[in-house]
């Protein structure tokens, strides 16, 4: 009898659902110097959520100032590091659009996103090639976990998010 309840127990407990985690990001143009600030603009959001294993991913941008040509998730070795491409991502649009995608992610990868490890980069015609791992990308943004957000122009009271303190290490 006791080990029929302890494999109903075990049974029961890899049957579960994992809980459901809300991520957020902010994609901005990156990186600017003195080649990429004349051919990479823009603003963007994107938002994820991880149920279970299953990544849904969905965004806007405005503002490119080239036609969108790709979209991507990265994992960097660090919040802000960029890295290698991972998933593929669809864009519809053209200066202004949306990006979407549906995953069942790896361990690592999902421990990438836990971590602030996993980015979305959008890539237009303008930006130039550059970096061994790829294109410069127009528009990147780190997806962290679900924040608030300060209202522009406003001074923000009481506890801020910080990414390296607010995310998970694992």
């Amino acid at each position: 009898m006791r080990w029929t309840l302890a494999g109903l127990l075990l049974t029961a407990t890899l049957a579960a659902p994992l809980h459901a985690a809300d991520y957020q990001a902010d994609l901005g143009p990156m990186p600017l110097d003195d080649e990429t600030k004349a051919v990479i603009a823009g603003r963007g959001e994107a938002e994820a959520r991880l149920d279970g294993t299953r990544l849904t991913v969905s965004g806007r941008f405005r503002g490119l100032p080239s036609r969108a040509t790709a979209a991507h998730l990265l994992i960097g070795p660090a919040i802000g590091v960029p890295g290698t491409r991972a998933l593929a991502l669809t864009v519809s649009g053209d200066t202004e659009g949306t990006i979407a995608g549906r995953y069942r992610l790896s361990g690592a990868q999902a421990a990438a996103l836990r971590t602030g490890r996993l980015y979305v980069q959008i890539d237009s015609e303008k930006a130039p090639p550059g970096y061994s791992w790829g294109r410069k990308g127009t528009l990147w943004g780190w997806l962290l976990p679900a924040h608030a957000r300060a209202t522009p122009g406003v001074p923000q009271r009481g506890a801020w998010f910080l990414p390296q303190l607010d995310t998970p290490r694992r």
